[in-house]
């Protein structure tokens, strides 16, 4: 008797843990999605400022989301055929055999995870920017707090056991590939971005190490934190090994590719979108609790402020440059949150259940249908939204919010006033970032929009109106999960490369073309008043 075909692997996975949640999408060969889920991630604040996780908390919400992901997809697990990871650029610290280090308090060794938006390393970043070593010519001329060689001098510094007990310093994206596969390869796209590799050159930089007070990792030739490098959608080690497959509920073997940041995820699952002209007529703006623009050049492009240029950290064989806003959604849930009216309108989003700034972005498109109108809603009310400093393009970190045009009204309307006004101010930033790349020679056709904070089309036209550029949409709704499984599909030979994979995985589903006439030059007025306000405040900080 003739035995049964095995299952056909014509399905694969995407993961993307973000800062409060690990998401799961199981798409088909041609990036359909046919199912998610997801489970929520704690985030522990300490009144210092400090920001952490527990990796093993993250690596239970990833096992639970795939399960969930393939239940509602009704996919069998024998049917998937290769699995990719994105993950927030925070930083992981184990010790000897993958145990667990505290990054903060001794007595929390589970909470191993700076989270990436942990600015402790304030201090050592601005040491490292007075050096003008010339490996910051590739973060834009000035290192972030967010980056990891600040926050391992921090380590160092402030609780030198644990740097010196660590067995390996992660990236998030690779701690997923090292605990899914037991592979300490690490990405291009994390350690070129996040950690100074020079992927153009193939090297680490030891006299920078040496120069900022790391150079212990440059003597012991970069072991702790990569020296087996790879593309992203590389297979690794044997692919899914025991472990991970019994907690993930998926066969042993499947293959794994090496992982993105989550924002470069969501660039890789848009740039490239069939019909959208390539990457490099594209930005993509991942719209998230932060924001990240990628734009892609053939040749390298220095932009002061804007991090790169990054040799194949997100399309193969060309050059990034990264931008984007360290506080996006989170810096509306914030000024929103100090409105007199907001707890009465956030019981009302919540009976409707709605998030509150889903809930405004709706009642603004009732009140604001079109450009003339959104003007008339924020009229003498200008916001700059910059509650965690400024990521580009003046890498400000210590820049702040600030409103103009507040009033005695507590109602409704100035609440819809005022958020508003906060997300024209987001748009104004966008529009600052592509005018920086654009002075540098970097030409865009358009703005590829993605992120949970961009699916109202009212916000879509408001960023497409204050950025001055058309904004479109991609097909799927998980642009981001989508990447991450490109990246499992080029792993698991189900697409040759991640060039053929974006092409026949993605499409543009809708544009919003930008205001015109009078709307336009109204736009044009408040971002000038956007600037000087803008730069005002960063003149004011600390006085």
């Amino acid at each position: 008797m003739q035995e049964p075909d095995a299952p056909r692997a014509d399905h694969l996975i995407g993961v993307d843990v973000g800062t409060a949640s690990a998401r799961a999408g199981v798409f088909d060969t041609d990036g359909r999605l046919k199912g998610t889920d997801k489970a929520d991630i704690t985030v522990h604040r300490a009144p210092d400022g400090r920001i952490e996780q527990a990796s093993a908390e993250i690596w239970a919400a990833v096992c639970a989301a795939v399960r969930g992901a393939l239940a509602a997809a009704g996919v069998a697990p024998e049917r998937i055929g290769g699995l990719g990871f994105d993950a927030t650029c925070s930083l992981v610290v184990l010790g000897e055999g993958g145990t667990s280090l505290p990054v903060g308090d001794p007595d929390r060794p589970d909470r191993d995870v700076i989270v990436w938006m942990d600015h402790r390393a304030l201090d050592q970043a601005a040491r490292i920017n007075a050096t003008g070593h010339a490996v910051l010519d590739y973060v834009g001329g000035r290192i972030s707090p967010e980056m990891q060689t600040p926050k391992l001098l921090w380590l160092q510094e402030n609780r030198p056991d644990i740097f010196a007990r660590a067995w390996q310093f992660f990236d998030m994206t690779d701690w997923l590939g090292w605990r899914a596969t037991g592979s300490c390869a690490r990405s291009t796209c994390t350690i070129t971005c996040k950690w100074t590799y020079l992927a153009h050159e193939g090297r680490w930089d030891a006299g920078y190490f040496h120069q900022i007070g790391l150079g212990s990792l440059a003597d012991e030739e970069f072991a702790r934190i990569g020296t087996d490098i790879v593309s992203p959608g590389t297979p690794l080690g044997g692919g899914l090994d025991d472990r991970a497959a019994e907690e993930l509920g998926l066969p042993a073997g499947i293959a794994v590719g090496a992982g993105l940041i989550d924002a470069h995820a969501g660039g890789i699952g848009t740039v490239g979108a069939e019909g959208g002209g390539g990457a490099e007529a594209n930005l993509a703006y991942v719209f998230g609790t932060s924001s990240c623009t990628m734009a892609t050049t053939a040749q390298p492009v220095f932009v002061p402020g804007v991090w790169g240029p990054y040799w194949s950290a997100m399309v193969p064989g060309a050059w990034l440059n990264e931008g984007g806003q360290s506080a996006a959604g989170a810096a509306i849930d914030q000024l929103v949150r100090f409105h007199p009216h907001a707890a009465e309108a956030g019981r009302t989003a919540r009976a409707a259940g709605q998030s509150l700034p889903q809930w405004l972005a709706a009642r603004c498109a009732e009140r604001a249908d079109g450009s003339e109108a959104l003007c008339a809603l924020v009229a003498g009310r200008h916001v700059v939204p910059e509650v965690l400093g400024n990521r580009a393009p003046h890498a400000d970190p210590h820049s702040r919010a600030a409103i103009l045009g507040l009033g005695m009204a507590d109602g409704l309307d100035d609440l819809l006033s005022l958020y508003a006004a906060a997300m024209c101010g987001l748009g104004y930033g966008l529009r600052q970032i592509v005018e920086a790349q654009a002075e540098r020679g970097i030409r865009l056709d358009r703005i590829v929009l993605s992120g949970g904070a961009g699916r109202s089309a009212f916000v879509r036209q408001l960023l497409a109106d204050t950025a001055g550029l058309e904004v479109a949409v991609p097909e799927t709704e998980e642009p981001v999960l989508l990447g991450s499984a490109m990246l499992g599909a080029v792993a698991g030979g189900a697409h040759a490369d991640i060039g053929t994979a974006m092409r026949a995985m993605s499409r543009l589903r809708e544009s919003h073309l930008p205001a015109t006439g009078e709307a336009a030059a109204r736009h044009r007025d408040r971002y000038a008043i956007f600037e000087r306000v803008q730069a005002a405040g960063r003149a004011a900080a600390g006085c």
